[in-house]
């Protein structure tokens, strides 16, 4: 019994590290850390192997979870370094001056936040997501509907720099 879980377990591992590691790699823009987060996700996922009915599911969702905290993470250090800095105290609060689409999916709600990464960052269709979710396909494609609308407005608002 112990063999058979440790083989399939070795094999899901083969089979979804690569592509993990790899979404997570565009996510996070490091190979490095991008690594630690696919292989911390594998690492829950075994702590819970035999309660885990969709380990794949798992896997994003928890990664997802990591590449948000890792973004928090870097954003309070952004905001520390701005702080220390004699240039930040004298320069006038620009924090939506950056349209950077990764930026505005981290501050998505994570409602939101989740189906965006599994339907475009992930490759998932949204059939996938929806099971993954625990919500109705119906949800989901409004949802990814909803935070498409956000980050349009964010977009424009920082690109044409109104408040």
């Amino acid at each position: 019994m112990k063999r058979s879980r440790d083989k399939a377990a070795s094999e899901l591992f083969a089979a979804l590290y690569p592509r993990l590691a790899g979404w997570c790699r565009r996510l996070v823009d490091d190979d490095e850390t991008a690594h630690e987060i696919a292989s911390e996700a594998f690492t829950r996922l075994w702590a819970r192997w035999t309660s885990v009915e969709e380990p794949r599911g798992f896997l994003y969702v928890t990664a997802a979870n990591l590449v948000r905290d890792h973004w928090r993470k870097l954003e309070r250090e952004r905001k520390a370094l701005r702080r220390a800095t004699a240039e930040a105290a004298t320069r006038p609060h620009t924090e939506q001056a950056d349209p950077s689409v990764r930026l505005l999916v981290q501050s998505l709600p994570e409602r939101l936040r989740v189906p965006i990464l599994l339907h475009y960052y992930a490759d998932m269709p949204v059939r996938e997501v929806s099971v993954l979710t625990g919500r109705k396909e119906g949800t989901v494609k409004a949802d990814l509907h909803a935070a498409r609308e956000l980050l349009r407005a964010h977009l424009r608002r920082s690109l044409d720099h109104t408040p």
